[in-house]
């Protein structure tokens, strides 16, 4: 497994009380030395106790020890500062930026030069949605372009498969990559790296709750969103679909909602599969109507519109690509 001691020390600052994502993108670049970044903690973070340079080395080797566990799984480990540390799309708060990633695969696939469309949905589509969102992948995949996805059932599970078939995709978990969540898509995610492709995580432990795990999704949701050029929502409920269908006895899923969201903060392209005529009644659609109705910019999904948005996604490549960066970089 691969990592420099840099991507040690941003894990090990976060390990300590009070510092997460954004007080490390806001404090650090990467490649402080350990003294320099026990006396940042120290001096702008609350910590109950001050935290020494021998606390720091401690909690640097107990991280050491704990990723002996991911060696067979992981490729490696890259945070900020490293040079092949991938850049994000779009304008995303320090709090939601990225600071180290887990991967086994094609890193390059992350790279700003490199034509990412994520595509996701709900976790039971029926055939008629499978069989629409397949013909949409295999569209995207003839232009060179990764498909992503959180490698969960259903939609998910499609968009990978169908990437497959000639292309390239990356999964992002909610877990570390020697526990692959869903497990019975262990299969899978192996087969995606095999093909060339990725597996990304923000972990390297095992969630400590439920609630700890569903942050975790949600985290998921995010980088789905941060590492494309472009989103594509196939099908999903609504927050109120259980309540106005009557679907109590269903596990109705909020991660297509929250990665949609997310993209639309960070103000990346958003597209919907969607055909008044088919869908109108089919609560499967929910967020898409949802979505049609309350974000002008959004793209319902045709040939042409589906054609129109590869093109834009493809000529990123001839202009410098919208990066939020520090200003004095």
């Amino acid at each position: 497994m691969r990592y420099t001691d840099n991507a040690i020390n941003i894990i090990a600052a976060k390990s300590f009380k009070n510092i997460g994502r954004a007080w490390i993108n806001k404090n650090l670049k990467g490649n402080e030395s350990p003294d320099t970044i026990v006396s940042l903690i120290n001096k702008n973070s609350k910590q109950d106790d001050e935290v020494t340079f021998d606390d720091f080395e401690f909690s640097k080797t107990k991280i050491i020890n704990q990723l002996y566990k991911l060696e067979e799984f992981c490729d490696g480990i890259v945070a900020i500062g490293d040079k092949n540390f991938p850049k994000y799309r779009g304008n995303v708060k320090e709090s939601e930026q990225p600071i180290f990633l887990f991967y086994k695969g094609n890193l390059d696939l992350l790279d700003t030069d490199n034509c990412n469309i994520t595509v996701i949905g709900l976790l039971n589509p029926d055939e008629a949605i499978e069989q629409r969102e397949q013909k949409i992948v295999a569209e995207i995949v003839k232009y060179d372009i990764t498909i992503v996805s959180g490698l969960a059932f259903g939609c998910d599970s499609i968009a990978h498969k169908q990437a497959l078939n000639g292309g390239k995709t990356i999964a992002i978990l909610p877990s570390p990559l020697n526990n692959i969540l869903p497990a019975k898509n262990r299969s899978l995610a192996f087969e995606i790296v095999e093909e060339g492709g990725l597996l990304l995580s923000e972990y390297f432990d095992e969630h400590k709750s439920a609630m700890d795990l569903s942050s975790r999704y949600k985290d998921r949701d995010r980088l789905q969103a941060l590492y494309c050029d472009a989103i594509i929502l196939a099908a999903s409920y609504a927050q109120d679909s259980a309540q106005r269908w009557k679907l109590f006895d269903q596990k109705l899923d909020s991660g297509a909602r929250l990665a949609m969201g997310f993209a639309k903060d960070y103000n990346i392209p958003r597209a919907v599969m969607y055909d008044q005529t088919l869908d109108s009644n089919n609560p499967m659609f929910d967020l898409n109507r949802q979505l049609i109705s309350e974000q002008r910019d959004i793209t319902i999904l045709t040939q042409k519109s589906l054609e129109e948005l590869i093109k834009k996604v493809k000529s990123k490549k001839n202009s410098k690509p919208a990066i939020q960066t520090n200003l004095f970089e």
